[in-house]
Protein backbone atom coordinates (compact mmCIF):
# COMPACT_ATOMS: atom_id res chain seq x y z
CA UNK A 1 0.00 0.00 0.00
CA UNK A 2 1.43 3.37 -1.02
CA UNK A 3 1.08 6.26 1.39
CA UNK A 4 0.76 9.67 -0.22
CA UNK A 5 3.00 12.44 1.14
CA UNK A 6 0.49 15.17 2.00
CA UNK A 7 3.17 17.63 3.06
CA UNK A 8 4.02 18.44 -0.57
CA UNK A 9 1.66 20.34 -2.87
CA UNK A 10 -0.11 18.26 -5.46
CA UNK A 11 0.99 19.43 -8.92
CA UNK A 12 -0.67 18.11 -12.00
CA UNK A 13 1.53 17.25 -14.92
CA UNK A 14 1.42 19.91 -17.57
CA UNK A 15 1.99 19.61 -21.23
CA UNK A 16 5.41 20.75 -22.45
CA UNK A 17 5.61 24.52 -22.69
CA UNK A 18 2.56 25.06 -20.41
CA UNK A 19 3.09 26.57 -16.94
CA UNK A 20 1.30 25.06 -13.96
CA UNK A 21 -0.74 27.20 -11.59
CA UNK A 22 1.93 26.90 -8.86
CA UNK A 23 4.69 27.85 -11.30
CA UNK A 24 2.84 31.01 -12.28
CA UNK A 25 2.40 31.90 -8.62
CA UNK A 26 6.12 31.48 -8.02
CA UNK A 27 6.87 33.71 -11.02
CA UNK A 28 4.50 36.39 -9.75
CA UNK A 29 6.17 36.31 -6.34
CA UNK A 30 9.57 36.70 -7.98
CA UNK A 31 8.30 39.69 -9.95
CA UNK A 32 7.04 41.30 -6.77
CA UNK A 33 10.49 40.88 -5.23
CA UNK A 34 12.21 42.38 -8.28
CA UNK A 35 9.86 45.37 -8.45
CA UNK A 36 9.43 46.11 -4.77
CA UNK A 37 7.54 49.20 -3.74
CA UNK A 38 9.15 52.04 -1.85
CA UNK A 39 9.75 51.45 1.84
CA UNK A 40 9.17 54.71 3.68
CA UNK A 41 12.19 56.05 5.54
CA UNK A 42 11.74 57.47 9.04
CA UNK A 43 14.99 59.34 9.83
CA UNK A 44 15.57 59.90 13.51
CA UNK A 45 16.73 63.29 14.76
CA UNK A 46 20.50 63.32 15.18
CA UNK A 47 22.45 65.48 17.61
CA UNK A 48 25.99 66.63 17.12
CA UNK A 49 28.37 68.84 15.18
CA UNK A 50 27.28 67.87 11.67
CA UNK A 51 23.60 68.14 12.50
CA UNK A 52 24.26 71.64 13.86
CA UNK A 53 26.07 72.55 10.65
CA UNK A 54 23.11 71.31 8.61
CA UNK A 55 20.70 73.42 10.69
CA UNK A 56 22.92 76.47 10.19
CA UNK A 57 23.22 75.92 6.43
CA UNK A 58 19.45 75.43 6.13
CA UNK A 59 18.67 78.65 8.01
CA UNK A 60 21.23 80.68 6.03
CA UNK A 61 20.34 79.35 2.58
CA UNK A 62 16.58 79.56 3.09
CA UNK A 63 16.97 83.00 4.63
CA UNK A 64 18.90 84.21 1.58
CA UNK A 65 16.38 82.62 -0.79
CA UNK A 66 13.29 84.11 0.87
CA UNK A 67 14.73 87.54 1.71
CA UNK A 68 16.74 88.30 -1.44
CA UNK A 69 13.80 89.48 -3.63
CA UNK A 70 12.84 92.08 -1.01
CA UNK A 71 16.24 93.78 -0.85
CA UNK A 72 16.17 97.22 -2.46
CA UNK A 73 18.78 98.83 -4.72
CA UNK A 74 18.24 102.28 -6.23
CA UNK A 75 18.33 102.19 -10.04
CA UNK A 76 16.77 105.49 -10.99
CA UNK A 77 13.21 106.47 -11.87
CA UNK A 78 12.64 104.08 -14.79
CA UNK A 79 13.75 100.74 -13.28
CA UNK A 80 12.50 98.65 -10.34
CA UNK A 81 14.56 99.15 -7.19
CA UNK A 82 15.11 95.42 -6.62
CA UNK A 83 18.63 94.24 -5.78
CA UNK A 84 18.33 90.83 -7.48
CA UNK A 85 15.96 90.66 -10.42
CA UNK A 86 15.68 88.57 -13.58
CA UNK A 87 13.86 91.26 -15.53
CA UNK A 88 12.23 89.39 -18.42
CA UNK A 89 10.28 92.46 -19.53
CA UNK A 90 13.43 94.52 -20.09
CA UNK A 91 15.65 91.57 -20.96
CA UNK A 92 18.19 92.14 -18.21
CA UNK A 93 19.59 90.50 -15.09
CA UNK A 94 20.20 92.75 -12.07
CA UNK A 95 22.46 91.71 -9.20
CA UNK A 96 23.02 94.66 -6.89
CA UNK A 97 25.47 96.96 -8.77
CA UNK A 98 26.01 94.51 -11.62
CA UNK A 99 23.75 94.31 -14.69
CA UNK A 100 23.78 91.82 -17.53
CA UNK A 101 22.23 92.89 -20.82
CA UNK A 102 20.96 90.44 -23.47
CA UNK A 103 24.15 90.82 -25.52
CA UNK A 104 26.20 89.98 -22.40
CA UNK A 105 24.71 86.59 -21.62
CA UNK A 106 28.19 85.12 -21.89
CA UNK A 107 28.60 86.29 -18.29
CA UNK A 108 25.81 83.89 -17.32
CA UNK A 109 27.68 81.14 -19.17
CA UNK A 110 30.81 82.03 -17.21
CA UNK A 111 28.93 81.88 -13.92
CA UNK A 112 27.52 78.44 -14.81
CA UNK A 113 30.98 77.19 -15.81
CA UNK A 114 32.44 78.47 -12.53
CA UNK A 115 29.64 76.77 -10.58
CA UNK A 116 30.24 73.46 -12.35
CA UNK A 117 34.00 73.61 -11.79
CA UNK A 118 33.41 74.53 -8.15
CA UNK A 119 31.16 71.50 -7.77
CA UNK A 120 33.81 69.30 -9.40
CA UNK A 121 36.46 70.68 -7.03
CA UNK A 122 34.38 70.16 -3.89
CA UNK A 123 33.39 66.65 -4.99
CA UNK A 124 36.98 65.61 -5.72
CA UNK A 125 38.02 66.89 -2.28
CA UNK A 126 35.15 65.73 -0.05
CA UNK A 127 32.61 63.76 -2.05
CA UNK A 128 28.95 64.78 -2.23
CA UNK A 129 29.04 67.44 0.49
CA UNK A 130 27.05 69.70 -1.86
CA UNK A 131 24.30 67.08 -1.85
CA UNK A 132 24.46 66.64 1.91
CA UNK A 133 24.31 70.29 2.91
CA UNK A 134 23.44 72.86 0.24
CA UNK A 135 21.50 71.09 -2.52
CA UNK A 136 17.98 72.64 -2.65
CA UNK A 137 16.43 69.17 -2.59
CA UNK A 138 18.32 68.31 0.61
CA UNK A 139 17.55 71.65 2.27
CA UNK A 140 13.82 71.51 1.60
CA UNK A 141 13.61 67.81 2.47
CA UNK A 142 15.32 68.59 5.78
CA UNK A 143 12.74 71.30 6.41
CA UNK A 144 9.84 69.02 5.50
CA UNK A 145 11.14 66.26 7.79
CA UNK A 146 11.51 68.78 10.62
CA UNK A 147 7.88 69.84 10.13
CA UNK A 148 6.77 66.20 10.05
CA UNK A 149 8.70 65.56 13.26
CA UNK A 150 7.03 68.57 14.90
CA UNK A 151 3.51 67.27 14.22
CA UNK A 152 4.05 63.50 14.41
CA UNK A 153 7.04 63.02 16.72
CA UNK A 154 10.42 61.42 16.13
CA UNK A 155 11.16 58.18 14.30
CA UNK A 156 9.45 55.66 16.60
CA UNK A 157 6.38 57.86 17.09
CA UNK A 158 5.96 58.28 13.32
CA UNK A 159 6.28 54.55 12.73
CA UNK A 160 3.63 53.84 15.38
CA UNK A 161 1.35 56.53 13.94
CA UNK A 162 1.50 55.02 10.46
CA UNK A 163 0.63 51.59 11.84
CA UNK A 164 -2.33 52.86 13.84
CA UNK A 165 -5.84 52.79 12.31
CA UNK A 166 -7.23 56.09 11.09
CA UNK A 167 -8.78 58.15 13.85
CA UNK A 168 -9.19 61.80 14.92
CA UNK A 169 -5.64 62.10 16.27
CA UNK A 170 -3.99 60.52 13.23
CA UNK A 171 -6.13 62.55 10.79
CA UNK A 172 -5.28 65.78 12.64
CA UNK A 173 -1.54 65.13 12.73
CA UNK A 174 -1.38 64.02 9.10
CA UNK A 175 -3.55 66.91 7.93
CA UNK A 176 -1.47 69.50 9.80
CA UNK A 177 1.72 67.98 8.39
CA UNK A 178 0.53 68.23 4.80
CA UNK A 179 -1.00 71.67 5.36
CA UNK A 180 2.35 72.90 6.71
CA UNK A 181 4.14 71.38 3.70
CA UNK A 182 1.76 73.19 1.36
CA UNK A 183 2.34 76.51 3.14
CA UNK A 184 6.11 76.03 2.79
CA UNK A 185 5.63 75.10 -0.87
CA UNK A 186 3.52 78.19 -1.54
CA UNK A 187 6.12 80.42 0.15
CA UNK A 188 8.84 78.72 -1.88
CA UNK A 189 7.04 79.09 -5.20
CA UNK A 190 6.05 82.65 -4.40
CA UNK A 191 9.62 83.61 -3.53
CA UNK A 192 10.88 82.19 -6.81
CA UNK A 193 8.31 84.11 -8.83
CA UNK A 194 9.35 87.31 -7.04
CA UNK A 195 12.79 87.02 -8.61
CA UNK A 196 11.24 87.73 -12.02
CA UNK A 197 9.22 90.84 -11.18
CA UNK A 198 9.36 93.61 -8.62
CA UNK A 199 8.47 91.78 -5.40
CA UNK A 200 6.31 94.39 -3.59
CA UNK A 201 4.37 95.13 -6.77
CA UNK A 202 3.77 91.45 -7.55
CA UNK A 203 2.79 90.72 -3.94
CA UNK A 204 0.08 93.43 -4.09
CA UNK A 205 -1.12 92.04 -7.42
CA UNK A 206 -1.35 88.54 -5.94
CA UNK A 207 -3.45 89.87 -3.07
CA UNK A 208 -5.90 91.87 -5.20
CA UNK A 209 -6.01 89.26 -7.97
CA UNK A 210 -4.53 91.43 -10.71
CA UNK A 211 -1.25 89.56 -11.19
CA UNK A 212 -0.47 88.21 -14.68
CA UNK A 213 -1.83 84.75 -15.42
CA UNK A 214 1.70 83.46 -16.02
CA UNK A 215 2.62 84.42 -12.44
CA UNK A 216 -0.24 82.32 -11.02
CA UNK A 217 0.73 79.45 -13.33
CA UNK A 218 4.34 79.35 -12.21
CA UNK A 219 3.37 79.85 -8.57
CA UNK A 220 1.23 76.71 -8.88
CA UNK A 221 3.98 74.76 -10.68
CA UNK A 222 6.65 75.65 -8.12
CA UNK A 223 4.29 74.97 -5.23
CA UNK A 224 3.41 71.54 -6.59
CA UNK A 225 7.01 70.55 -7.31
CA UNK A 226 8.26 71.71 -3.89
CA UNK A 227 5.48 69.84 -2.12
CA UNK A 228 6.00 66.65 -4.12
CA UNK A 229 9.80 66.58 -4.24
CA UNK A 230 10.50 67.83 -0.71
CA UNK A 231 7.55 66.36 1.18
CA UNK A 232 6.55 63.19 -0.70
CA UNK A 233 9.37 61.94 -2.94
CA UNK A 234 12.31 62.97 -0.75
CA UNK A 235 15.21 60.51 -1.15
CA UNK A 236 13.69 59.11 -4.34
CA UNK A 237 14.71 62.32 -6.13
CA UNK A 238 18.35 61.82 -5.15
CA UNK A 239 18.39 58.12 -6.04
CA UNK A 240 16.39 58.00 -9.27
CA UNK A 241 15.90 61.52 -10.66
CA UNK A 242 19.21 63.27 -10.02
CA UNK A 243 22.07 62.39 -12.40
CA UNK A 244 24.81 63.66 -10.09
CA UNK A 245 25.27 60.40 -8.09
CA UNK A 246 26.25 58.68 -11.36
CA UNK A 247 28.46 61.54 -12.56
CA UNK A 248 30.32 62.24 -9.35
CA UNK A 249 32.09 58.88 -9.54
CA UNK A 250 34.33 60.41 -12.22
CA UNK A 251 35.54 63.07 -9.75
CA UNK A 252 36.16 60.78 -6.76
CA UNK A 253 39.42 58.88 -6.28
CA UNK A 254 41.32 57.05 -3.53
CA UNK A 255 42.24 60.31 -1.81
CA UNK A 256 38.75 61.83 -1.65
CA UNK A 257 37.41 62.39 1.85
CA UNK A 258 34.25 60.30 2.28
CA UNK A 259 32.02 59.43 5.21
CA UNK A 260 33.38 55.96 6.00
CA UNK A 261 32.90 53.14 8.46
CA UNK A 262 36.23 51.83 9.79
CA UNK A 263 35.90 48.03 9.73
CA UNK A 264 39.42 47.45 11.05
CA UNK A 265 38.21 48.97 14.30
CA UNK A 266 34.54 48.00 14.31
CA UNK A 267 34.67 44.34 13.32
CA UNK A 268 33.67 41.82 14.45
CA UNK A 269 30.54 43.59 15.54
CA UNK A 270 27.93 42.37 17.98
CA UNK A 271 25.56 43.41 20.77
CA UNK A 272 27.13 44.83 23.92
CA UNK A 273 26.89 42.70 27.05
CA UNK A 274 28.02 43.68 30.48
CA UNK A 275 29.35 40.22 31.27
CA UNK A 276 31.55 40.18 28.14
CA UNK A 277 34.45 42.57 27.77
CA UNK A 278 35.80 44.20 24.62
CA UNK A 279 38.48 41.61 24.00
CA UNK A 280 38.28 39.74 20.71
CA UNK A 281 35.59 41.99 19.26
CA UNK A 282 35.19 45.37 17.54
CA UNK A 283 33.74 48.61 18.80
CA UNK A 284 30.56 48.36 16.69
CA UNK A 285 27.74 47.14 18.95
CA UNK A 286 25.34 46.75 15.98
CA UNK A 287 22.88 49.27 17.43
CA UNK A 288 21.98 50.53 13.93
CA UNK A 289 21.87 54.13 15.18
CA UNK A 290 23.70 55.13 12.00
CA UNK A 291 20.92 53.59 9.91
CA UNK A 292 18.14 55.19 11.97
CA UNK A 293 19.38 58.76 11.38
CA UNK A 294 20.23 58.31 7.68
CA UNK A 295 17.82 60.30 5.45
CA UNK A 296 18.57 57.86 2.62
CA UNK A 297 17.91 54.74 4.72
CA UNK A 298 21.27 53.08 3.97
CA UNK A 299 23.76 51.28 6.20
CA UNK A 300 27.11 53.07 5.97
CA UNK A 301 28.79 49.92 7.28
CA UNK A 302 28.17 48.31 3.89
CA UNK A 303 30.74 50.63 2.32
CA UNK A 304 30.52 53.41 -0.24
CA UNK A 305 27.07 53.52 -1.86
CA UNK A 306 25.43 55.53 -4.62
CA UNK A 307 22.64 56.68 -2.29
CA UNK A 308 24.98 58.25 0.30
CA UNK A 309 24.81 62.07 0.19
CA UNK A 310 27.69 62.57 2.66
CA UNK A 311 25.52 64.41 5.20
CA UNK A 312 27.58 62.85 8.05
CA UNK A 313 24.58 62.42 10.37
CA UNK A 314 25.71 58.83 10.90
CA UNK A 315 28.95 60.22 12.36
CA UNK A 316 26.97 62.19 14.96
CA UNK A 317 24.83 59.15 15.81
CA UNK A 318 27.82 56.81 16.13
CA UNK A 319 29.86 59.28 18.19
CA UNK A 320 26.92 59.58 20.58
CA UNK A 321 26.83 55.79 21.01
CA UNK A 322 30.62 55.61 21.46
CA UNK A 323 30.35 58.19 24.25
CA UNK A 324 27.71 56.06 25.98
CA UNK A 325 29.72 52.85 25.81
CA UNK A 326 32.93 54.71 26.72
CA UNK A 327 34.79 53.94 23.49
CA UNK A 328 36.77 56.44 21.35
CA UNK A 329 34.88 58.47 18.81
CA UNK A 330 35.51 58.12 15.08
CA UNK A 331 34.23 54.63 14.32
CA UNK A 332 32.42 56.39 11.49
CA UNK A 333 34.29 59.44 10.21
CA UNK A 334 35.52 61.30 7.16
CA UNK A 335 38.29 59.15 5.75
CA UNK A 336 39.92 58.21 2.45
CA UNK A 337 40.21 54.84 0.75
CA UNK A 338 43.98 55.21 0.55
CA UNK A 339 44.22 55.92 4.28
CA UNK A 340 42.07 52.91 5.19
CA UNK A 341 44.13 50.61 2.97
CA UNK A 342 47.31 51.94 4.57
CA UNK A 343 45.94 51.19 8.05
CA UNK A 344 45.35 47.57 7.08
CA UNK A 345 49.02 47.36 6.02
CA UNK A 346 50.10 49.04 9.24
CA UNK A 347 51.22 52.18 7.43
CA UNK A 348 50.32 55.84 7.67
CA UNK A 349 48.81 57.69 4.70
CA UNK A 350 48.33 61.49 4.97
CA UNK A 351 45.22 63.21 3.64
CA UNK A 352 46.04 64.74 0.24
CA UNK A 353 43.55 67.47 -0.57
CA UNK A 354 46.06 69.15 -2.90
CA UNK A 355 46.68 66.83 -5.84
CA UNK A 356 46.60 66.91 -9.62
CA UNK A 357 42.81 66.61 -9.86
CA UNK A 358 42.02 69.41 -7.42
CA UNK A 359 44.75 71.63 -8.87
CA UNK A 360 43.28 71.16 -12.35
CA UNK A 361 39.80 72.20 -11.25
CA UNK A 362 41.13 75.13 -9.21
CA UNK A 363 43.31 76.28 -12.11
CA UNK A 364 40.40 76.18 -14.56
CA UNK A 365 38.29 78.18 -12.11
CA UNK A 366 41.01 80.83 -11.87
CA UNK A 367 41.24 81.07 -15.67
CA UNK A 368 37.47 81.46 -16.09
CA UNK A 369 37.28 83.94 -13.21
CA UNK A 370 40.15 85.97 -14.68
CA UNK A 371 38.49 86.14 -18.09
CA UNK A 372 35.21 87.26 -16.53
CA UNK A 373 36.98 89.81 -14.31
CA UNK A 374 38.75 91.29 -17.34
CA UNK A 375 35.48 91.47 -19.23
CA UNK A 376 33.77 93.23 -16.32
CA UNK A 377 36.66 95.63 -15.87
CA UNK A 378 36.75 96.56 -19.55
CA UNK A 379 33.00 96.86 -20.04
CA UNK A 380 31.61 100.38 -20.47
CA UNK A 381 28.31 102.09 -19.78
CA UNK A 382 28.10 103.06 -23.45
CA UNK A 383 27.98 100.87 -26.52
CA UNK A 384 28.20 102.21 -30.07
CA UNK A 385 27.67 100.18 -33.25
CA UNK A 386 28.17 101.53 -36.78
CA UNK A 387 26.76 99.65 -39.78
CA UNK A 388 27.38 100.66 -43.39
CA UNK A 389 24.44 100.49 -45.78
CA UNK A 390 24.38 97.23 -47.69
CA UNK A 391 21.98 97.95 -50.52
CA UNK A 392 23.42 101.17 -51.99
CA UNK A 393 27.16 101.26 -51.26
CA UNK A 394 27.52 104.95 -52.09
CA UNK A 395 25.60 107.73 -53.86
CA UNK A 396 27.26 110.23 -56.25
CA UNK A 397 25.50 113.59 -55.94
CA UNK A 398 24.86 116.21 -58.63
CA UNK A 399 27.54 118.58 -57.30
CA UNK A 400 30.23 115.89 -57.71
CA UNK A 401 30.35 114.85 -54.03
CA UNK A 402 29.96 111.25 -52.84
CA UNK A 403 27.74 110.17 -49.96
CA UNK A 404 27.75 107.00 -47.83
CA UNK A 405 24.92 105.99 -45.50
CA UNK A 406 25.33 104.43 -42.03
CA UNK A 407 23.20 103.26 -39.16
CA UNK A 408 24.61 104.32 -35.78
CA UNK A 409 23.25 102.65 -32.65
CA UNK A 410 23.99 104.21 -29.25
CA UNK A 411 23.17 102.15 -26.14
CA UNK A 412 23.09 104.08 -22.86
CA UNK A 413 23.52 101.69 -19.91
CA UNK A 414 23.48 104.36 -17.24
CA UNK A 415 20.43 105.13 -15.11
CA UNK A 416 20.18 108.72 -16.34
CA UNK A 417 19.73 110.35 -19.77
CA UNK A 418 22.92 111.31 -21.62
CA UNK A 419 23.66 113.76 -24.45
CA UNK A 420 26.13 112.93 -27.22
CA UNK A 421 27.68 114.67 -30.21
CA UNK A 422 28.80 112.86 -33.36
CA UNK A 423 31.89 113.81 -35.38
CA UNK A 424 34.33 112.36 -37.94
CA UNK A 425 38.03 111.50 -37.91
CA UNK A 426 40.14 110.50 -40.91
CA UNK A 427 38.08 112.10 -43.71
CA UNK A 428 39.29 115.64 -44.51
CA UNK A 429 36.54 118.07 -45.51
CA UNK A 430 33.84 115.41 -44.98
CA UNK A 431 30.44 116.45 -43.62
CA UNK A 432 28.24 114.41 -41.23
CA UNK A 433 24.47 114.85 -41.20
CA UNK A 434 21.79 113.05 -39.22
CA UNK A 435 18.44 112.31 -40.78
CA UNK A 436 15.85 114.67 -39.33
CA UNK A 437 18.52 117.04 -37.94
CA UNK A 438 20.06 118.29 -41.17
CA UNK A 439 19.56 121.98 -40.33
CA UNK A 440 21.30 121.80 -36.94
CA UNK A 441 25.12 121.89 -36.89
CA UNK A 442 26.51 119.26 -34.49
CA UNK A 443 23.15 118.40 -32.92
CA UNK A 444 22.99 116.89 -29.44
CA UNK A 445 21.72 113.33 -29.43
CA UNK A 446 19.80 112.54 -26.25
CA UNK A 447 19.65 108.86 -25.32
CA UNK A 448 17.16 108.05 -22.55
CA UNK A 449 17.98 106.04 -19.44
CA UNK A 450 18.85 102.39 -20.13
CA UNK A 451 17.84 102.73 -23.73
CA UNK A 452 19.01 102.30 -27.30
CA UNK A 453 18.77 105.05 -29.90
CA UNK A 454 19.20 104.30 -33.60
CA UNK A 455 20.31 107.10 -35.95
CA UNK A 456 20.39 107.33 -39.74
CA UNK A 457 23.68 109.06 -40.55
CA UNK A 458 25.08 110.32 -43.89
CA UNK A 459 28.76 111.06 -44.51
CA UNK A 460 29.43 113.25 -47.56
CA UNK A 461 32.85 113.94 -49.12
CA UNK A 462 32.79 117.00 -51.45
CA UNK A 463 34.28 116.88 -54.94
CA UNK A 464 37.31 118.80 -53.73
CA UNK A 465 38.08 116.13 -51.15
CA UNK A 466 37.75 113.06 -53.37
CA UNK A 467 41.45 113.23 -54.29
CA UNK A 468 42.34 112.50 -50.65
CA UNK A 469 40.41 109.21 -50.68
CA UNK A 470 42.06 105.85 -51.21
CA UNK A 471 39.68 103.94 -53.47
CA UNK A 472 37.96 101.56 -53.32
CA UNK A 473 37.57 102.10 -49.56
CA UNK A 474 38.96 104.61 -47.14
CA UNK A 475 39.09 103.86 -43.39
CA UNK A 476 37.86 106.52 -40.98
CA UNK A 477 36.14 106.77 -37.59
CA UNK A 478 32.80 107.99 -36.33
CA UNK A 479 33.36 109.59 -32.93
CA UNK A 480 30.68 109.72 -30.21
CA UNK A 481 31.45 112.28 -27.48
CA UNK A 482 29.65 112.45 -24.13
CA UNK A 483 28.72 116.10 -23.60
CA UNK A 484 28.69 115.82 -19.79
CA UNK A 485 32.13 114.35 -19.16
CA UNK A 486 33.87 114.62 -22.53
CA UNK A 487 34.51 110.87 -22.82
CA UNK A 488 35.04 109.69 -26.39
CA UNK A 489 34.05 106.44 -28.10
CA UNK A 490 35.40 105.71 -31.58
CA UNK A 491 34.11 103.17 -34.06
CA UNK A 492 36.16 102.45 -37.20
CA UNK A 493 34.35 101.98 -40.48
CA UNK A 494 34.92 102.46 -44.24
CA UNK A 495 33.98 105.10 -46.81
CA UNK A 496 33.35 103.51 -50.21
CA UNK A 497 34.15 105.52 -53.33
CA UNK A 498 33.65 105.31 -57.11
CA UNK A 499 36.25 102.67 -57.89
CA UNK A 500 34.67 100.12 -55.56
CA UNK A 501 33.92 96.90 -57.49
CA UNK A 502 30.26 96.74 -58.35
CA UNK A 503 29.75 100.48 -57.90
CA UNK A 504 26.75 102.11 -59.47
Amino acid sequence: MTIMDTTKPIMAEAAPGVETIDARAVNRKAERQLYAGREKIYPRLAHGRFRAVKWLVMVVTLGIYYVMPWLRWHRGPSLPDQAVLFDVERGRLFFFFFEIWPQELYYVTGILVLSALGLFLVTSAAGRVWCGYTCPQTVWTDLMVAVERFWQGDRNARIRLDKEPWGPVKIFRKAMTHLSWLMIAVATGGAFVFYFRDAPTLAREFIDGSAPAIAYLFLGVFTFTTYMLGGIAREQVCIYMCPWPRIQGAMVDRHTLLVSYRPERGEPRGPLRKDIGWGGRGDCIDCKACVAVCPMGIDIRDGSQLECIQCALCIDACNDIMDRVERPRGLIAYDTIAKQEAKVRGEHEPIQLVRARTLLYAGLMLVVAAVMAFGMWSRTALQVNVLHDRGVLFVPLSDGSVRNGYTVKILNKQHEPRDFVLSLEGLPNARLTILGMESTPQPRITVPTDNLRELRVFVTVPAAGLAALRPPQTPFSIVVTDVANGSVTRRDTLFLSASTPGAR
